[in-house]
C-alpha cells in the first residue's frame, strides 16, 4: 500500500524516473501556517548530489504544495505536494529489460505485478521517500505546536567503524540529549557525531566507492520531548509502528529500540529503569532508559532513541554473475548512478517517518482525549 497512518494519512507516488513523485497528506487541522520554506530544509538534505560520497545525480527537489493551503495557512483539506524529476537517464537501464539486479526489487516486483518500471527502481527506488519527507515538514509543525517535539538522526555506524551506542554509556546519552540537526550537518558528509570516527567513515566509503562497491552501516535516532501516553496497544504500539514505518524505508533491514539486542546481556535488577520524583517538573522520570522511552508500548516521557540498520547498495557499477528473466547465466555491470553509503542521505527519511508515526500517534491520543471529557 502507498497509504501510511490512521488520522494523519500520507499518500506518497511516483516512479525513479517518472515525470514527478510527491504525496498528498490527509488529516492536517486547518489554519496552521504552512508554506513550502517549511517544507524544503528536509528536502534539500535528502537529495542527491550532495557530496563526493552520494550519488552524483543532480536533482534540485524543490518541492511545490498544490493544493490544500491558502494565504500561508492549511484549510484543512487533502495537501498535495509536488517534486519534479528533472536529471532522469532511462538509457542508463536498457540492460535491465534482459536482468534482474543482484539483490534489488526487479525480480520480486516482475513476479507481483507481471510489469516493472523500465528504467530505476520504479516505486522501490529511495526517490520515492520524497514525498515521505515533504510530508513530515507539515508533521514537524504539529509536533512543534503541541510539545515542542524534536527528532534528530545520526550516522552510528559505517561499515565496521561503529560508535558506542551502548545505552548504560553517559557519553552516549550525552549526545542522545544534546545532538541537534544543525550539529548533526556540521559533522560534514556523514553526519555522524563522533568528529575522529565520522574521518573514518569517510575513508570506508570512498574504498568502496574506489572499488565501484557500496557499504552499508547504521542511522541512530532520538526523539526528545515526547508526551506520555502515546501509542495504541496491543498490536499497534508505538515501537511497533515506528518499526514498521522504518523497515518501510528501501534498504533498511532492522530495527532495534532502547537497549535492544545489547539488553539480553543485562539481568532485570540492571536492565529495569526504576522510577522517581521529578521535584522540578513534578512527573515521574526514570533514572535510566533501557526500555528506549516506551514501556507497553506507550511513550513514558522519556527520550525515545532507535537504530536502523541500511544494507549496501544493490546497485553497484561492477559485474556481477546473475541471470537473465528467461535464466540463462550471463554478466551484469549496472549503469545507474547509485550511492556507495545510502546511510548519510537516509538521515532524513528516518527522521521523516518518525515525524509521521508521532504525529499520528499524538492526534490519536487527542481524539482520545477529546472523547474522555466528552464523557466523563
Amino acid at each position: 500500500m502507498s497509504t501510511f497512518g490512521r488520522i494523519f494519512k500520507v499518500t506518497t507516488y511516483g516512479e525513479s524516473h517518472c515525470k514527478s513523485v510527491g504525496c498528498i497528506v490527509d488529516g492536517v487541522p486547518p489554519n496552521m501556517p504552512l508554506t513550502e520554506l517549511d517544507l524544503q530544509p528536509q528536502l534539500t538534505r535528502r537529495r542527491p548530489g550532495q557530496s563526493k560520497l552520494t550519488t552524483p545525480r543532480n536533482e534540485k527537489d524543490k518541492v511545490e504544495i498544490q493544493s490544500g493551503t491558502e494565504f500561508g495557512k492549511t484549510l484543512g483539506t487533502p495537501i498535495a505536494m509536488i517534486v519534479k524529476n528533472e536529471d532522469q537517464r532511462p538509457h542508463d537501464y536498457s540492460d535491465m529489460d534482459n536482468y534482474p539486479r543482484p539483490s534489488h526489487a526487479d525480480f520480486t516486483y516482475m513476479e507481483k505485478y507481471q510489469t516493472k518500471a523500465s528504467s530505476g527502481g520504479g516505486r522501490s527506488s529511495a526517490r520515492e521517500t520524497i514525498g515521505r519527507v515533504a510530508a513530515s515538514g507539515i508533521a514537524e509543525k504539529l509536533l512543534s505546536k503541541f510539545s515542542n517535539m524534536e527528532i534528530v538522526a545520526f550516522t552510528s555506524q559505517v561499515g565496521d567503524v561503529s560508535m558506542n551506542k551502548n545505552p548504560l554509556d553517559p557519553t552516549f546519552q550525552k549526545i542522545l540529549q544534546t545532538i541537534t540537526r544543525e550539529k548533526v550537518d556540521a559533522c560534514g558528509p556523514i553526519r555522524c557525531p563522533d568528529p575522529k570516527l565520522a574521518g573514518e567513515m569517510v575513508k570506508v566509503i570512498e574504498k568502496y566507492r574506489g572499488d565501484h562497491d557500496s557499504i552499508g552501516g547504521v542511522v541512530t535516532c532520538v526523539i526528545r520531548n515526547v508526551p506520555t501516553g502515546l501509542g495504541e496497544p496491543c498490536f499497534d504500539k508505538l515501537e511497533a509502528v515506528l518499526a514498521h514505518a522504518m523497515l518501510s524505508i528501501p534498504a533498511s533491514k532492522g530495527f532495534e529500540i532502547g537497549s535492544g539486542f545489547q539488553g539480553v546481556n543485562l539481568p532485570g535488577s540492571k536492565h529495569n529503569d526504576p522510577f522517581y520524583l521529578d521535584e522540578e517538573t513534578g512527573k515521574l522520570r526514570t533514572k535510566t532508559n533501557n526500555s528506549g522511552g516506551i514501556q507497553g508500548g506507550i511513550s513514558n516521557g522519556e527520550n525515545i532513541y532507535f537504530s536502523v540498520p541500511f544494507k549496501s547498495a544493490a546497485t553497484i557499477s561492477q559485474e556481477q554473475e546473475t541471470a537473465t528473466y528467461d535464466g540463462e547465466n550471463g554478466v551484469l555491470a549496472a549503469k545507474g548512478r547509485h550511492d556507495p553509503c545510502v546511510v548519510p542521505r537516509a538521515i532524513p527519511i528516518v527522521e521523516a517517518m518518525a515525524a509521521l508515526v508521532m504525529a499520528d500517534a499524538l492526534l490519536i491520543q487527542k481524539s482520545r482525549e477529546f472523547s474522555s471529557k466528552v464523557f466523563a
